[in-house]
């Protein structure tokens, strides 16, 4: 069973970066065909998707956050990581991990138990 684990810190100054890891166990994140996403949920809104990096290591992002995000990985330590730069308070959210396989229906997805983050003084 593939588990999702996000860690960061709770509480980010504004202009600092932001940066969150989630920690995968019980599946490689080079797994063929898998996607590996980063996606928020400020307070009273919606869900955000903010970006995703693939099996082969290419990665994409959100238009309005592209300029200040970037995702990387550890296949090492089977981890992919989030950072975004200059955080403003309008970046506080519960940020969720998950992972994709490409083709299959969204109950497939795999969750971590998302991680709440503060900008604030």
């Amino acid at each position: 069973q593939v588990q999702l684990q996000g860690s960061g810190p709770g509480l980010v100054k504004p202009s600092q970066t932001l940066s969150l890891t989630c920690t995968v166990s019980g599946g490689s994140i080079a797994a063929d065909s898998y996607y590996w996403n980063w996606i928020r949920q400020p307070p009273g809104k919606g869900l955000e998707w903010v970006g995703v990096i693939g099996y082969s290591g290419a990665t994409g992002y959100s238009p309005s956050l592209k300029r200040r995000t970037s995702i990387s990985r550890d296949t090492s330590k089977n981890q992919f990581t989030l950072q975004l730069s200059s955080a403003t308070p309008e970046d506080t959210a519960v940020y969720y991990c998950f992972g994709a396989l490409a083709g299959a229906p969204p109950r497939y997805d795999y969750w971590g138990q998302g991680t709440q983050v503060t900008v604030s003084y």
